[in-house]
């Protein structure tokens, strides 16, 4: 492309990014890729070298990080965290430039996001919200599902920047409205992770072919994503984590809160809730939710 080309193009806004774990490392490079100016911060060094070799700039606090960016990406675990890198002297609020606008796009509880769009326009800085679905594989390949809650303006400025992220990118409604969505999801994933793990030792232990069964059982009704991104965990007993089962834990608090709240009864996924803590208990919460699968293998009465 010629110079005059480039210089007809829109200046592409400068981007901060709070949070390189296994899901925001990749992802921040696939901005990087698409041409953006990013700026990191993370509490592991050996992350943000990662993003520097990959062409990022290395922050050193999250002040630094966020003080010229025209938007700031979050991507943390939980609440607790958000607030953590939001509020205070050294947080998000104080340092960020007016008419800044923060996309958050850890998994939190609604309340959170609302609070901070609340607190982050008396500042002059404008959030939305904006969870994902399809985990580390869907973070690589930028086609992960993205919800967002905010204003329309907001999501139409970000929207560009979600799209080398993601590929189903969706405003659901206002504040907080991203994260109902995101926890419906979470409570769909768990199940059906539930299900598949049932299913699977049932095979096993009836003496069929396991990848064959699951072959067939994904072409029809039973397919899922669920399946198809986890058959090899499944197959192999390869729990490495795409998304830990302490993260899935959070989830399903943040689900069976908010439902209770609006009085909506969750009866199986409440007992899923419960055999997710149960895997969080017996010292499996650093594996793949997939790891759901040696649960029912205990119950079974298999040494795992």
């Amino acid at each position: 492309m010629s110079n005059l080309a480039d210089s007809s193009q829109p200046t592409l806004p400068t981007i901060a990014w709070i949070g390189l774990g296994i899901m925001g490392s990749p992802m921040s490079e696939n901005l990087l890729k698409a041409g953006y100016s990013v700026t990191g911060f993370t509490l592991e060094q050996d992350k943000l070298d990662r993003l520097a070799k990959a062409g990022g700039t290395a922050a050193g606090s999250i002040a630094e990080a966020v003080k010229d960016a025209d938007v700031i990406i979050t991507m943390v675990p939980a609440s607790p965290q958000v607030e953590a890198i939001s509020y205070g002297p050294e947080g998000i609020l104080e340092n960020a430039k007016q008419g800044a606008l923060i996309v958050d796009m850890s998994s939190i509880t609604p309340q959170t996001s609302v609070d901070l769009a609340k607190n982050a326009k008396e500042k002059g800085i404008r959030v939305i919200d904006a969870p994902v679905s399809g985990g580390e594989a869907g973070a690589i390949e930028a086609v992960l599902s993205i919800m967002v809650g905010g204003e329309q303006a907001d999501f139409d400025e970000a929207l560009p920047i979600l799209e080398a992220l993601g590929k189903t990118i969706v405003l659901c409604g206002p504040h907080g409205s991203g994260q109902t969505v995101k926890a419906a999801n979470q409570l769909i994933v768990a199940v059906n992770i539930q299900a598949c793990a049932e299913a699977v030792v049932f095979l096993e232990k009836s003496g069929v072919d396991l990848n064959a069964a699951l072959d067939v059982l994904n072409g029809g009704l039973a397919g899922s994503t669920v399946l198809t991104r986890k058959k090899d965990n499944f197959l192999n007993r390869d729990f490495k984590p795409g998304f830990r089962i302490d993260l899935h834990h959070k989830d399903m608090g943040i689900v069976t809160d908010a439902a209770r709240n609006v009085g909506a009864a969750l009866p199986v996924g409440a007992v899923v809730a419960q055999l997710v803590a149960s895997l969080r208990a017996q010292g499996d919460g650093g594996l793949d939710h997939s790891a759901l699968l040696r649960a029912v293998e205990r119950l079974s009465g298999q040494q795992v």
